[in-house]
């Protein structure tokens, strides 16, 4: 049974919390398994801090997921992020050591105890006996096929760290590394890969070279010396995502025509302030053939009080982890906090569609970001709840992955972080949602 969808204003978004949860999320069917994995290629290695811990590190798979509609039922396509990492100020949480000891005076300093590892795409398999396992591994690879890694790009348009190995050495920042996030495959086996640091979007060949990058319009020299094509076809507002909040969701049409993506956040646009506070996210549809924006949407995020827990804390706290593609225009699209998950089914259809108008112009004053839509006359994407997982404790938090099993039971993965905290990856399965409509998923 498909939810009503309720039309969202930015004037009603103070009142998101109140609004009923659809029969399907509140149905006593609603049943969630989780299955775990000890697949020897998920263990990375364990790294000593002088003076600190040492860190019994994993592989974190769960960054994004997709499976197509010629899958088998039970595999899955994941990906991982740019490897372990963690701020300079986290540094005591995690290594037991004083960020200033390993950072020193640096700024904006990110820890990387594996610099080498190299983002990559993952085929999974989930098993009657509540395990899963890897089945292969492909890693991001620039033309010539040497792998890349996740060593933050030299970035002067969009705001960047530095990164740093366990001991404090600085590293080289590298115009060919990926964040890899959202992700999606084609029937011709190739890959699309959303990229959270640029941000950009990657097309990468069914062996994990990378075709293509598509970064915002004026940022291409920023890539200069990368070892594939490098392209300004994003809009170059883009560039004012806040740090490491960039594209982390990619979602493609059931005929391979049209790919979607969502910003992990609203723009800083035009500043870092008005990102912290925004719930105004834009949603973009791209003609694949021309990657041209073939339309672009408002999305409004759910405020902090609508979150267990996370009621007094900034609205930055919510962000956006994943897309799927349903029918037509219909999305199911993932908000998180670090604590729980809700999912939304979205229609596009209806929702006005701000593509090339002034929104776009980093000038407009009040910014989109800042806009009062009701006001403005813009229409939100209509959204519906499907699944809140604060009721279902047996999925954890940080759900960075979606997509449906065969019989329409919707897949969930999370991103452990490589383990820097002692996560693990779990895979889970819900059923009970009213997912398996024709076409959902596909």
């Amino acid at each position: 049974m498909r939810a009503s969808l309720l039309p969202i204003s930015a004037l009603m978004i103070g009142a998101l919390a109140a609004v009923p949860l659809p029969a399907a999320a509140q149905a006593p069917s609603v049943t969630v398994r989780a299955y775990s994995s000890s697949d020897p290629i998920l263990t990375l290695r364990k790294v000593a801090f002088e003076g600190g811990k040492t860190l019994d590190l994993s592989v974190g798979i769960g960054s994004g997921a997709f499976r197509g509609k010629g899958d088998p039922a039970d595999i899955f396509h994941t990906v991982s992020d740019r490897g372990p990492n963690f701020t300079c100020g986290d540094a005591e949480g995690i290594a037991g050591v004083k960020g200033e000891l390993i950072c020193g005076d640096v700024k904006r300093g990110r820890i990387y105890p594996v610099p080498e590892y190299s983002p990559s795409i993952y085929r999974i398999q989930v098993l009657g006996d509540g395990t899963f396992r890897v089945l292969d591994s492909i890693s991001l690879k620039d033309a010539r096929g040497n792998p890349v890694d996740g060593m933050l790009n030299p970035l002067t348009v969009a705001s960047t760290e530095q990164p740093l190995d366990a001991k404090g050495a600085r590293l080289k920042q590298n115009p060919d590394a990926v964040d890899a996030e959202g992700i999606v495959r084609l029937s011709d086996g190739s890959f699309w890969i959303g990229d959270e640091n640029g941000p950009s979007i990657l097309h990468a060949a069914p062996d994990g070279r990378i075709q293509v990058r598509h970064v915002p319009a004026g940022t291409e020299k920023d890539y200069a010396g990368a070892g594939y094509e490098v392209k300004g076809t994003l809009p170059a507002l883009l560039a004012r995502r806040a740090l490491n909040r960039g594209i982390e969701s990619m979602a493609v049409s059931e005929d391979e025509k049209f790919l979607y993506f969502v910003l992990q956040n609203p723009l800083a646009n035009p500043d870092n302030d008005t990102y912290a506070d925004a719930a105004n996210a834009r949603l973009f549809k791209l003609d694949r053939a021309t990657m041209q924006v073939a339309g672009e949407y408002v999305y409004v995020m759910e405020p902090t009080s609508a979150y267990r827990g996370e009621e007094k804390k900034k609205q930055n706290t919510v962000r956006i982890s994943e897309l799927m593609h349903l029918s037509g225009d219909d999305l199911l699209i993932l908000e998180r906090t670090e604590r729980t998950t809700k999912i939304f089914r979205i229609a596009l259809a209806g929702a006005t569609d701000i593509k090339g108008g002034k929104w776009d112009d980093a000038a407009t004053a009040p910014s989109l970001e800042q806009a009062d839509l009701a006001r403005e006359g813009i229409v939100p994407a209509a959204k519906a709840l499907v699944l809140d997982t604060a009721a279902h404790p047996g999925i954890p938090p940080k759900v960075e992955g979606m997509a449906l099993f065969g019989d329409g039971a919707l897949m969930l993965i999370n991103d452990d972080d490589f383990g820097i905290e002692g996560k693990r990856t779990a895979v889970v399965k819900v059923t009970g949602l009213g997912l398996d409509a024709p076409g959902a998923g596909k």
